[in-house]
């Protein structure tokens, strides 16, 4: 039988995941992980857990929608990634597909928006490696290969055939 390993600190379980939650919102199953990690039975970390629910300071469904639309927003990321992102925190794959079809705008504009802020900085470069940066920087966010070479090509005001 595995021994109990003592918390590395020595905040109550309670104590811990509410300074977790004061750095910033988390789904249940990150708190899990990290109470887990930090030394605390499991037992103890599910009563927490639950407790924080019933009085609702942890919501996966809310913080489905904050992460969306923090990563939709700010980091201008495509579906893919908000879904990856979210299901990586421990979020249902239900919840995640929701959150992440509730972006304000549609995917080519936003990935449209990204890709012009970004053609500037390319401008000194030869026209096919600037494409391929900016395709690749487009599809790391999420866009799908299509809509990353079509609006890396529109940034960068580049004809129609090349590829």
């Amino acid at each position: 039988m595995a021994r109990r390993r003592e918390p590395k600190n020595p905040k109550s379980c309670h104590d811990r995941a509410l300074g977790l939650l004061a750095v910033r919102p988390r789904s249940r199953r990150e708190l899990e992980r990290r109470l887990l990690r930090a030394g605390f039975e499991p037992a103890e970390v599910r009563d927490v857990l639950e407790r924080l629910e019933r009085v609702g300071l942890i919501d996966d469904e809310a913080f489905a929608r904050q992460y969306a639309e923090h990563r939709f927003g700010v980091r201008r990321e495509g579906s893919r990634a908000v879904v990856s992102g979210l299901r990586a925190a421990g979020i249902a794959p239900s919840l995640a597909a929701a959150a992440s079809e509730e972006a304000p705008d549609d995917e080519e504009a936003r990935a449209g928006a990204l890709a012009r802020s970004r053609a500037s900085r390319l401008s000194g470069v030869e026209p096919a490696k600037a494409f391929s940066r900016l395709t690749s920087l487009l599809m790391r966010r999420g866009y799908s290969p299509e809509i990353a070479r079509r609006v890396a090509r529109e940034a960068l005001e580049l004809p129609l055939h090349e590829d």
